[in-house]
Order: C-alpha cells, then sequence, then structure tokens
C-alpha cells in the first residue's frame, strides 16, 4: 500500500491507525498536566477530535468499538477487584444508602422535569430519568493513580455503583418490557432466576476456579490471560441474565478481590495494562461519539442543558445528603460527588435501547422512537458535559486527601523496617519475596535486603554464578511490585556468623527465612543454621513453609501463646499479620487467652481487618489444630526463644507435630524480637521507656502503647 492511499482519512490501514492512537495516549497525558486538564478528559477531548465528527482522522469502527468496550468493562473490573472489600461489607449499609439516594433523586428529578418541562410523555420521561440514575465509574482510574482508593468515600462510591447501575437497568429491562407487551409473570420469574443464577455463579464459583488455577499455574502470562477471561466470561454471563455487562465485569473484580493482592506482580500487570491501552481507548471512543453539530438544534440544546442539570444537580444532592449524614468532609463529598456524577456506560445502553423502539409512524412514514434525535444527541452532550464536571470534582477532591494523607504521613514517625532475605533454594524465592512484600509496612522507605553468602571454603564460580542469579530473580519478582530491592552477595567463613553480622551491619529488623528441607534423621526440624540464626539474633524472624501461593489462602489462624503482648517485639510481628490481612483480604482467626484476645480487639477498633478470636490457652492441645486448619489455610504459631516470658516448653514439641501433621500445609513460625525492661521480674507496662519500645516504628505499636497507657500500672 502507498504512502498516499494510507493517509486517506478516515484512515483504514490498521499499522498507520494504531500509531496515530498511541501517539495521542502518549501525547494527552503531557498536553494535559500544561493545560491543568484531567488526563481522562483530555482523551474524550481528543477522541471528539480526530473521530467522525471532527477531523475524520479515524472511524469509531468495530476495532474502536471492541477496544473501548474492553476499556469500560477493565474499569468497572478494576473497582471491583481494589475495593476494600473489608470496609465494603462493613460499610454495606452506608454504599447501599448512597445507592437509593444516587438513584431515587435522579429517578424523581428526571421524571418531574421530562414531563413538565420538555413536554415528554410518562413512560419516555421514566427511562429519561433512569439515564440520569446511573453512572459509570469513569472518573476512577484518577483516584487509583493517587492511592487512595481505599478511602471511605470511594469505597462507598464504588459500592453504589452496584446498586444504581442495576437498579437503573432495571428500569430500562421493565421498560422494553412494557412497549413489548412482554410484561407478565413469566417475565418477572426469568428476569429474577437469571439474576439470581448469574449473582450466585460469580460469587462462589469464580473464585472456586480462580483459586485452583493460580495454584497450578504460575506463568505470568497465563495468569494475566486467565483474569482478562474471568473478566469477560462475567461480562457475558451478565448479558444471558438480561443485565449489563459492565455488572458482570464489576462482580466479576469483586470475586477475584482476594486472590490478588494489590502488591502482588499480577495486580501491577493489571494496573499497567489498563491504563496504558484498554482505558484510553475506551475514553477516546466516548470522544468520538461527540457531534459538535447537535449543539446548533435548539430543541436539543434544551434538551441537553435540561439532561445535563438534572444529572449534575440530583447527584450532587446525594453526595451532600451523604455528607450529612456520616459527616464526611467537603473534599470527601466532592470526591464522592465526581465519582458518581459520569455518565456513559449504562446511559449509553438505556438510550440507544430507547431509540431503537419504535412506537409507530407518523403519517409521512417516519418512525416515532421512544427517545427521539434530539434526546440521543443531548445525551452525547450531557455525557460530555457530566464527564467532565465529574473529572475536574473527582481531580480536585482526590488531590486534597491525598496530600493530606502524605502530610500525615510525613508527620509520622520515620519508619526504618529493614527486611533481610538470606537466599539460597531457588524453589522459596517466589513464596519469600511474596510474603516479604506484602508484610512490609507502606511507609517502609528502605525496601527489602536479599542476600546470599558462600562460604570462604567453597568458593567456585559455579556457586557465584548460581547465587547472582538467584538475586537477580528475587530482585526481578520486587520489581513487578514497583519494591525496591537491595541485593549483596557475600562471602563468610561461617554462615551462621556471616548472618548475623550482615543483620548488625545493617541494622536489619526483619528476618524472612523459608523452611530448612531435612536430610536425615539426626538433622533437627529447623536445621543447624536456622536454630543457630535464633540463638544469635533478637530481631523477628518468620520462617515460612509455602506449599501453595498465599494469595490463594483463605484464612491465616494465629496461635499466640500467653503473657505475648508484656514482650516489646509483640507490636512488630502484629502489625505484619495486620499487613497480610490488609492486601489480601483473608480473614484473621486469633487463638488466644481472653487478656490477649481484648488487647487485639482494641486494637481491631482503630485498625478495621475481617478478624475473629477462639479463646484458646492450653498447649498440651496443640495436636487438636490438625481437625481445624483447612487444606487453603496457613497456620500461623507465635514462639518464643527460651528462658523469656512467652515461653513454654510444649512449644519444642511444635516441630515435631508439625513435620508429622503439616508439611504439605502451610504454616508460617514466628520468633518475636523480645527485650523487655524488669525490676525484680515484673514488667511494668506503664514505664515510658517500655512504651517507648513497644510503639516502635509502627501504627499498630503505637495504638499498643496508648492502650497501656490508659490503663492502670500492670505486673506480671
Amino acid at each position: 500500500m502507498t504512502l498516499a492511499t494510507a493517509i486517506e482519512l478516515p484512515i483504514e490501514e490498521p499499522v498507520l491507525k494504531f500509531l496515530v492512537i498511541l501517539l495521542i495516549i502518549l501525547g494527552i497525558p503531557i498536553l494535559s498536566d500544561k493545560l491543568k486538564l484531567p488526563h481522562l478528559l483530555g482523551m474524550i477531548i481528543a477522541g471528539v477530535i480526530i473521530g467522525p465528527h471532527g477531523l475524520h482522522l479515524l472511524a469509531r469502527d468495530s476495532s474502536i468499538i471492541l477496544s473501548g468496550t474492553a476499556g469500560l468493562l477493565y474499569i468497572m473490573f478494576l473497582a471491583g477487584l481494589e475495593i476494600d472489600m473489608n470496609d465494603f461489607k462493613t460499610n454495606a449499609g452506608k454504599s447501599t444508602l448512597l445507592g437509593l439516594y444516587g438513584f431515587l433523586i435522579p429517578m424523581l428529578l428526571g421524571i418531574l422535569a421530562g414531563m413538565y418541562v420538555l413536554n415528554f410523555t410518562w413512560i419516555t420521561s421514566v427511562l429519561l430519568a433512569s439515564m440520569f440514575a446511573s453512572h459509570t465509574l469513569i472518573t476512577y482510574p484518577i483516584v487509583s493513580k493517587l492511592g487512595i482508593a481505599k478511602n471511605l468515600a470511594v469505597n462507598l462510591s464504588v459500592g453504589s455503583t452496584l446498586i444504581t447501575n442495576v437498579l437503573s437497568l432495571l428500569v430500562l429491562a421493565i421498560v422494553v418490557g412494557m412497549t413489548s407487551g412482554e410484561m407478565d409473570k413469566n417475565f418477572w420469574i426469568i428476569l429474577s432466576v437469571s439474576f439470581i443464577v448469574f449473582t450466585l455463579i460469580i460469587t462462589y464459583l469464580f473464585p472456586i476456579i480462580a483459586r485452583w488455577f493460580f495454584k497450578r499455574f504460575k506463568d505470568n502470562v497465563s495468569q494475566y490471560i486467565f483474569v482478562l477471561v474471568m473478566v469477560f466470561l462475567g461480562a457475558v454471563l451478565s448479558q444471558l441474565a438480561g443485565i449489563e455487562a459492565i455488572i458482570g465485569a464489576f462482580m466479576a473484580g469483586l470475586a477475584l478481590n482476594r486472590l490478588i493482592p494489590l502488591t502482588s506482580p499480577l495486580m501491577n500487570r493489571i494496573d499497567f495494562v489498563g491504563n496504558a491501552i484498554f482505558i484510553p481507548f475506551f475514553l477516546i471512543g466516548v470522544g468520538m461519539l461527540i457531534d459538535y453539530r447537535a449543539f446548533s438544534s435548539l430543541e436539543t440544546l434544551k434538551v441537553a442543558v435540561v439532561m445535563s442539570v438534572i444529572a449534575t444537580v440530583s447527584k450532587f444532592l446525594a453526595a451532600w445528603i451523604i455528607q450529612k449524614n456520616f459527616k464526611f468532609s467537603a473534599d470527601e463529598r466532592l470526591l464522592i460527588f465526581g465519582l458518581t456524577n459520569a455518565q456513559a456506560a449504562a446511559t449509553l445502553a438505556a438510550v440507544l435501547v430507547g431509540y431503537n423502539i419504535v412506537l409507530g409512524h407518523t403519517e409521512s412514514g417516519a418512525p416515532i422512537r421512544l427517545l427521539n434525535d434530539s434526546i440521543l444527541n443531548g445525551t452525547i452532550i450531557m455525557i460530555l458535559a457530566t464527564c467532565t464536571i465529574a473529572s475536574f470534582a473527582t481531580q480536585k477532591g482526590a488531590n486534597r486527601i491525598a496530600l493530606k494523607v502524605q502530610s500525615a504521613d510525613q508527620r509520622a514517625e520515620r519508619n526504618e523496617e529493614r527486611i533481610l532475605l538470606p537466599l539460597s533454594n531457588p524453589d522459596t524465592i517466589d513464596a519469600l519475596v511474596n510474603l516479604s512484600i506484602l508484610i512490609k509496612s507502606k511507609h517502609n522507605v528502605k525496601g527489602l535486603h536479599a542476600i546470599n553468602i558462600i562460604r570462604n571454603d567453597i568458593i567456585s564460580v559455579e556457586a557465584e554464578k548460581s547465587a547472582r542469579k538467584l538475586l537477580d530473580r528475587a530482585k526481578r519478582i520486587a520489581a513487578a511490585t514497583d519494591t525496591k530491592m537491595k541485593t549483596t552477595l557475600r562471602y563468610d567463613t561461617n554462615l551462621i556468623q556471616g548472618l548475623t553480622n550482615v543483620i548488625m551491619e545493617e541494622n536489619s529488623t526483619d528476618l524472612v527465612l523459608g523452611l530448612h528441607l531435612k536430610r536425615g534423621d539426626s538433622d533437627s526440624f529447623l536445621g543447624d543454621l536456622t536454630s543457630g540464626i535464633l540463638e544469635k539474633t533478637n530481631i523477628t524472624t518468620f520462617i515460612y513453609n509455602s506449599q501453595q501461593p498465599i494469595a490463594t489462602i483463605k484464612r491465616h489462624l494465629v496461635v499466640i501463646p500467653d503473657k505475648a503482648e508484656y514482650e516489646s517485639g509483640f507490636s512488630f510481628w502484629l502489625s505484619k499479620i495486620w499487613n497480610l490481612a490488609l492486601h489480601t483480604g483473608a480473614k484473621i482467626l486469633i487463638y488466644a487467652n481472653k487478656q490477649t484476645i481484648d488487647l487485639v480487639k482494641a486494637i481491631q477498633i482503630k485498625h478495621p481487618i475481617d478478624l475473629a478470636y477462639v479463646h484458646f490457652n492450653n498447649w498440651d492441645h496443640f495436636p487438636e489444630f490438625s481437625k481445624e486448619v483447612g487444606i487453603d489455610d496457613n497456620l500461623v504459631i507465635v514462639l518464643s526463644r527460651k528462658n523469656l516470658l512467652s515461653y513454654k516448653e510444649n512449644m519444642e514439641e511444635i516441630p515435631t507435630y508439625l513435620n508429622r501433621h503439616f508439611r504439605g500445609r502451610n504454616f508460617l513460625l514466628i520468633y518475636p524480637s523480645q527485650s523487655m525492661f524488669t525490676t525484680d521480674g515484673k514488667v511494668d507496662l506503664t514505664n515510658p521507656s517500655l512504651l517507648k519500645a513497644i510503639a516502635g516504628i509502627d501504627v499498630i505499636g503505637k495504638t499498643i502503647a496508648g492502650i497501656f497507657k490508659k490503663g492502670k500500672d500492670i505486673s506480671v
């Protein structure tokens, strides 16, 4: 094909067409920053300019529609995937209330405006109002990029999307049924049954399939393609149930939420591809729908202005009422309004369905449509208006909230957490690095430190090459989640001494080890190396036996010995368990005595996670845990070094028990750092030095210190 043929408008040549779109995706963020416009608004405007109603560089053909549809489903999937499921469950009532406000207020105002301002029939007015009631999370990428996706206002807005869109699309289905004469008993039965079946399949079957797949297939590409399959399968099932595809994509995100940690390499790839390709295609496609010539019709302008005003005012009223109900800040109200104001997906579905419903014909033979040309063009203008307003509102509110979070972080004590990973076994590298990424603090400024020690007496080219290969692999895994990792290859005469020297030199706070591979009857369960490290060091030590990816774990059963809370290392290891729950969404089941449970409950009030409790203080009954731990559970046992406060002789039997019953299961042994301030054998928990040590460098520790400080003198 010649160049002259290739540049005929609209461009049809695939290579040149794709190049134009890539140039837009590359250039718009740069231009938007200079003009101080939200990036997504820049993409929509670019679509207007290059589209069939602008310069006509590109036609809105099947390829654009396909990519745009994928982008829309991707946005909805990401919203479901990134939502905090603990907050989602806790605040389900608030999300439902926002969804009802966001549906009922636009419906009421829309019907009144349609009938008394635009003089439409009541059925047209109802369908018109349903278009205001729905919303599309088109501005969600702004929130996601700023790292405030777990904010409560965002959580409520995302949760309300399911309510408003399902109700709006239900209105659409009812209107279609009424106009086609199919509104009988069978219509309601089929709609109800299909929706229930669809919901059950996605809610219960999708996680089972995903957990099975992630256990057996570790290939990065296969995992990502599998996720895409689940997104589009959810969308197809949604359509089969008579519901818009976006609902299926959103629910697929909720179903996979606990299986794809936010700090995992897979999540990083999902975010990257979506923000780089799929979402920009959708935004450009929306822009290509907009026809500036529609502004020349007074009737269209009147309809467009009324629609835009009603849609904006009604969504703002819903956000304002929610703010007053739950005492949100003005910035959070602005954020809720911005997220729930944009109209696109369900609105387009409703207007196109209504436009294609022909109620009759005029004397000249022209079709009488349920939604006429003025409403169709007015809807496109409303989409542009609401997306523009929503973009600026979300950008402004999200920026302010992000700045407040950043300022609070900067005021907090600098986190000097240093996690050290000695690596020697290639089979455990992925598990140890992924565990370390999940348990590390979000304020960790040092990242991770991986080390491989070679004994001086066995130095060889092969040993050094193998060691560097292991370290490079660990660094690639960490880099896939944007986690910094320092790697060190060290030579020493003694492995234990070499590691303890590194711990002192680097001021390491946490040590993550893989379980020793027992090689003979005389070999101990932990191994001489691990036992020697525990004897010579006093930092928090994690010994991990991984039999399946940690993201596929349903529950972590944490067994805590008596008096563990009286030791200064308590807050350090407990904060890691908290991070594990926050990043994976897995349930934590605490086995401890009443006093420990009461303390953990007090922490949970300030730092909520999915947590349950079982009273346990008899370690003689420890073997009974083999009946409690399921195939997808992880047993976490908090142990102690000898002669310290929480140490029990029964702990000596734990390795034998694990070796007998848990070799094929996930388990994690924790040896806390343990230093105490004692006077005559007593530990005074009001001692300022001890409280400072407990507070340490993590928010859990500060909470514990605060709880003790407010209480009475406690001595043991």
